[in-house]
């Protein structure tokens, strides 16, 4: 059964205390600020953040309502310990960082504490494997902010407030400044990798989850494709291989790791698009994940809407292009790959959905299930196993 999406919190509390067969929570980050990406303004305005269930044996999904209020929750993170969850407010100016608790029955969130984050369009959290660090990356601002998390799950204040320099200015319009976009971990939590779309650069930190501090490595960054505008980096599961999304350039570059020295070489870099087709500037990548066997890796391109499939070679970390499978929603900004390897969640920012895809084993293309739940602008995707 499909419930309105935007119900009254105490119908959403009923139904997400509803008995379901989902074995796998799903929560979804949105923008509240009722706009499009056109700017045309949305029939309905989100309030926070939202709660599907997902069950990882048929792929079904259940509406299950409002999780808890906050204003542009645009992007999430999950402490490693599943208990807390962790969200940036995306102000124009000036946002914060909020911890919750996560309720171990029905799902939904209760606030902890926020702190403020001092950089403009705060567009991203990542929690350390420890989870006792969360990193914030400030867009306009071109920052990357760090916080203690204490062992209650809440946030301590600020500890780091780093500014990027160099901006590349190969796009005038686009890279006049610094633009942090999202920060990652290696698979030993050792270093941070913090994407910087103006400065076509991934600088990278080393990682004191103790202290929540990060010094400068020593390669200092890993330099991307001029004018390509780096968003955001995926690890492949082995931990040899990670691949960068260019939001400019609607490509993905390979990078082979060295994990002892926290270094990226750039192996390859691929069009995000199908052969023959040239970029517009009205198109953009966006998100890019790896499958979990490692097979395969997934790229996002907004308003060409469409999902990029590659297959990986895992001894070389090279990519194969497969298909630009629909996205089946409108602006694509975010979609996730649920723990089994066996669907992807596509979250359509200017359709108010997010749909649900069935991932071939084989092949890695994508086949759509025809599921769909409404869901105003939704732009982060994050799976959690049900206790």
């Amino acid at each position: 059964m499909k419930f309105p999406y935007l119900l009254p919190l105490v119908f959403a509390l009923g139904a997400v205390t509803a008995p379901a067969a989902s074995d796998q929570w799903v929560y979804i980050g949105t923008y509240t600020g009722g706009t499009y990406s056109n700017g045309k303004a949305a029939p309905v305005v989100s309030k926070g953040i939202y709660l599907l269930g997902l069950d990882s044996q048929t792929g079904k999904l259940e509406d299950l309502g409002l999780a808890g209020t906050a204003k542009q929750p645009s992007f999430l993170a999950l402490h490693p310990s599943g208990k807390y969850l962790y969200s940036v407010s995306e102000l124009n100016v000036k946002g914060q960082l909020h911890a919750f608790r996560i309720d171990p029955t029905s799902g939904l969130l209760t606030e902890l504490d926020s702190q403020f984050a001092p950089g403009d369009a705060t567009c991203h959290v990542n929690v350390d494997a420890t989870g006792r660090t969360a990193v914030a990356a400030s867009y306009s601002s071109g920052r990357v902010m760090t916080y203690p998390i204490k062992d209650d799950g809440s946030l301590d204040p600020l500890v780091m407030n780093i500014l990027h320099t160099g901006a590349s200015h190969v796009n005038p319009g686009r890279q006049e400044a610094p633009h942090a976009h999202s920060v990652n971990f290696d698979k030993a939590n050792r270093f941070a990798f913090a994407c910087d779309l103006g400065c076509d650069k991934i600088f990278i930190y080393k990682l004191d989850p103790a202290t929540a501090k990060l010094t400068p490595n020593d390669p200092a960054f890993a330099a991307a494709v001029p004018g390509s505008g780096p968003r955001h980096l995926a690890f492949h599961p082995n931990g040899k291989f990670a691949y960068v999304t260019g939001e400019m350039s609607c490509a993905v570059t390979a990078f082979s790791y060295d994990a002892d020295k926290g270094a990226l070489t750039a192996l390859q870099t691929l069009s995000e698009l199908p052969p023959g087709v040239k970029v517009i500037p009205a198109w953009s990548g966006a998100e890019v994940q790896v499958h979990p066997s490692g097979k395969f890796v997934y790229a996002s391109v907004r308003v060409h809407d469409t999902i990029a499939c590659y297959k990986v070679d895992e001894s070389t970390g090279l990519l194969t292009y497969i298909e630009n499978a629909p996205a089946g929603v409108k602006v694509p900004r975010n979609f996730g790959i649920d723990p089994t390897g066996h669907w992807l969640l596509a979250a359509g920012f200017d359709s108010d959905s997010v749909v649900v895809f069935a991932i071939d084993q084989e092949t890695g293309k994508l086949k759509p299930t025809g599921q769909s739940i409404k869901i105003a602008q939704p732009v982060c995707v994050k799976f959690l196993k049900r206790s």
